[in-house]
């Protein structure tokens, strides 16, 4: 029984083998996704996170306020702000931070679409061999069905149509035909 297996039977429940080596493969798979970013790709990756959290809404705002406020202030008592409205230096700190925002975002992106695609391409993999194996399964049924004296051996088209595995190039050709063309 593999590791997770044992981990949920701990709790009362079990997962048969089969699903615990699936779940276990799955995150050997996101394992080694992580383990391809190199340490300036995980720093990235880490403050995309801290700056799509809550908090840092709230931190940024403060500052925003505060040093409106610190100026507004300044200027109240008759003093020199640091930045006079209308706030170029903020505006030039908001405009950094949201370029290197973008970056980061975008950096984070980029990668989690290579892992999507790899997973895209894992799906439609498992998806056509399931086809192909459903089409073996009915295929040794009705050969069985032929072959066994005890049934009655009657013709069944849909049950052959199905025996046969799809053609992927053509299940894509009669797809593209259905699409409407992009402008």
């Amino acid at each position: 029984m593999t590791g997770r297996a044992e981990s949920a039977a701990d709790v009362g429940r079990t997962i048969p083998a089969h699903v615990g080596d699936t779940v276990d493969a799955v995150a050997q798979f996101h394992a080694a996704h992580e383990a391809d970013a190199g340490p300036l790709q995980r720093l990235v990756e880490g403050l995309t996170r801290r700056f799509g959290s809550p908090a840092f809404i709230a931190l940024l705002t403060a500052l925003v306020a505060g040093w409106i406020g610190f100026n507004l202030v300044l200027m109240a008592f008759g003093r020199a702000p640091l930045d006079e409205p209308p706030f170029f230096w903020l505006q030039g700190a908001v405009a950094l931070t949201a370029l290197y925002m973008t970056v980061f975002i975008l950096t984070t992106q980029r990668r989690e679409d290579k892992l999507a695609g790899l997973r895209d391409q894992l799906t439609l993999e498992l998806s056509i061999l399931s086809e192909q194996k459903s089409a073996k399964i009915i295929g040794l049924l009705e050969e069985l069905r032929r072959d066994d004296p005890n049934i009655t051996n009657r013709p069944d088209e849909h049950a052959e149509a199905l025996a046969t595995p799809a053609d992927p190039n053509a299940v894509m050709d009669a797809l593209k035909e259905t699409q409407e063309p992009l402008p």
